[in-house]
């Protein structure tokens, strides 16, 4: 892995990590370095591809032919889909509108990865396990998130988890260096219990997304019949990334929580 960039933002994120810095002022400092890439999220193709089909699986699941509704938004399925089917076909569709790799990018990896743990985390803990639920609770199960409070929860733990894994990706490259005797961490167990703690600070954040986004999917289904085209998506990505890294930044003042 590549060494982080020789800036004076990125030299400030290494001495608060070495000085004994929390979580919270670090996740801070790295998200001032890597504003830029972050910026870029919500014209990336891999981001958009992602939030737009969480955007549209819940009302996917609300049709009376579940399979056919899916494969109506790309994600193919074999016809009685559990919860491993579902997200291997979301993985699939994501792919495919990153033809031949050609506009795959760090961010839309991680945008990946981040929309396919979101399903199989919570329709796995509804469920009961990722395996092993019949197509119809699959189907109830998804369609429940098609209200305004359930999508800002599903939306919330996306965003946490996109955060996170950008945040991580840079910090990974300097972690280890702070990791042994006489530096701030001794052991990499503590070095984990820190990652750790910015995963929680990253999830708490995020709960700043959670009325914005349910309240935005209700309106744009009414306004489109459901038919919310990518580009309104980016739209809802910019702004929801605008709150988060806002409050991250909010966070870190001496009043923040």
């Amino acid at each position: 892995m590549s060494p982080l960039p020789a800036t004076r933002k990125w030299r400030e994120v290494v001495a608060l990590i070495g000085g004994g810095a929390s979580a919270k002022q670090v996740a801070s400092a790295t998200l001032r370095a890597c504003e830029n890439e972050l910026g870029k999220a919500a014209d990336d193709p891999g981001v958009v591809e992602a939030v737009w089909l969480l955007m549209r699986l819940p009302l996917a699941a609300r049709g009376d032919d579940f399979v056919h509704e899916l494969f109506h938004i790309g994600v193919d399925v074999p016809p009685e889909p559990g919860i491993p089917e579902l997200i291997a076909g979301v993985s699939e569709a994501i792919d495919r509108a990153l033809f031949n790799n050609c506009k795959r990018t760090d961010l839309g990896e991680f945008a990946q990865t981040a929309a396919t743990e979101t399903l199989a985390e919570l329709l796995g803990g509804r469920l009961g396990g990722m395996f092993g639920a019949s197509t119809e609770k699959v189907q109830a199960e998804l369609a429940r998130l098609d209200t305004a409070k359930q999508f800002g929860l599903l939306a919330k733990e996306y965003f946490a988890k996109f955060t996170f894994k950008v945040i991580d990706y840079f910090l990974n490259r300097t972690l280890p260096e702070q990791t042994g005797d006489g530096k701030r961490f001794t052991t990499f167990r503590q070095q984990q219990q820190f990652t750790d703690a910015l995963e929680t600070h990253c999830r708490e954040t995020a709960e700043i997304v959670t009325t914005y986004a349910g309240e935005w999917l209700k309106k744009n289904e009414w306004e489109t019949k459901g038919d919310i085209e990518r580009e309104k998506a980016g739209r809802f990505i910019s702004y929801a990334m605008t709150k988060l890294t806002s409050e991250l930044r909010r966070r870190n003042l001496p009043d923040g929580r």
